[in-house]
């Protein structure tokens, strides 16, 4: 499989990349050389940071001593992914906007190399968030950089014999999922987002963002490692 890029490269690096079990230091100092290498052609990467371990930490720690809403999850989550966006901010000091895209009215010209974004509101996780980011600033996909190699027919995790697919309409796609968003879910693309990248006609590529080798050939349009999700 082959994709072809434009300019401006939209990319949800997930939380669980980056926060594993703890802070992926090694990951992150070559994913800055991976980015860094790929800006001398002249794209633009606008990167929304996940939350990953961290987030389901705090969730986790919050239930234990009260009642908490999905929404108070949501809160949980939207902050955690903006530390990890402001890590990411200060990894790329220098040809990074300073201001991190926390929330719609933020979205301006894109000015820097790099712009870092991560959660807005309650009840969208950050596939939703560079969804629209790259509606707005007219991208026509977006690269989904988690855990999962592909997209599969039922949940891998759970099913020994789950069939990776490598192409799927979102029609498709959004029979696999459930309906609705809830803190926590896991899904390469969740509800919320997948409704709005099908009705907007933005495709999501996704990949494990930890091959960095696979992520190279991808952005260097050779045959790569991966599922594309489109109308």
């Amino acid at each position: 499989m082959k994709h072809k890029f434009g300019k401006t490269i939209v990319i949800a690096l997930g939380g669980s990349i980056m926060y594993p079990e703890a802070i992926d230091v090694l990951f992150l100092k070559n994913f800055r050389k991976f980015i860094l290498k790929r800006l001398r052609n002249g794209s633009r990467f606008i990167i929304v940071a996940g939350g990953g371990r961290i987030c389901r930490i705090y969730q986790d720690a919050a239930k234990r001593i009260a009642e908490v809403t999905d929404e108070d999850k949501d809160w949980i989550g939207i902050h955690t992914t903006r530390t990890n966006a402001h890590l990411l901010r200060t990894i790329f000091k220098g040809i990074a906007d300073p201001i991190v895209i926390d929330s719609r009215d933020k979205m301006k010209a894109i000015k820097y190399p790099i712009t870092i974004a991560s959660g807005w509101r309650p009840g969208w996780s950050t596939d939703y968030i560079s969804i629209a980011i790259a509606e707005h600033f007219k991208v026509k996909e977006v690269i989904i950089a988690g855990k999962p190699a592909h997209i599969y027919d039922r949940d891998p995790n759970k099913h020994g014999n789950a069939k990776a697919l490598h192409e799927i309409s979102w029609k498709e796609y959004r029979k696999l999922i459930p309906e609705k968003w809830r803190p926590g879910l896991h899904s390469p693309v969740d509800p919320v987002g997948a409704k709005l990248a099908e009705k907007k006609g933005i495709a999501a590529i996704i990949i494990n963002g930890k091959d960095l080798k696979n992520f190279g050939m991808m952005l260097s349009e050779c045959e790569f490692k991966g599922s594309i999700i489109k109308s």
